[in-house]
């Protein structure tokens, strides 16, 4: 039995919007958008959005409401990079960690940017 990772889902209460944002982000195009379930991707990488009415967004880094799964992305330059996710609608969570900040999508699912 040959198994690979097809696609990472991420539950949202609004599909159109996150996929945008990670499309933007990542420089990924929306590859297939079929009701509530979107697609971005370039053939390698596959990041999914599907519709979550009752999505309870985490708080990290609070117990109470667990961040489930988290993206690391790396830039090459963290200050743009930051001034981007911003203006995209991220909010940025915590710089107090050596070579990455947190941040969390417009959906509040937290991801960190890594740098050197």
């Amino acid at each position: 039995m040959t198994a690979r990772l097809n696609t990472v889902v991420l539950d949202t209460p609004d599909p159109h919007t996150l996929a945008r944002f990670y499309s933007e982000l990542l420089d990924l195009p929306i590859t297939r958008i079929d009701g509530d379930w979107i697609d971005i991707g370039d053939g390698t990488t596959k990041l999914s959005f599907q519709l979550a009415p009752a999505y309870r967004p985490p708080q990290w880094p609070d117990p109470n409401f667990p961040q489930q799964l988290h993206l690391d992305i790396r830039v090459d330059d963290i200050d743009a990079a930051e001034a981007k996710v911003l203006r995209m609608g991220a909010q940025l969570l915590s710089t107090k960690e050596t070579g990455f900040r947190v941040y969390s999508d417009p959906a509040g699912h937290p991801f960190c940017l890594e740098y050197d």
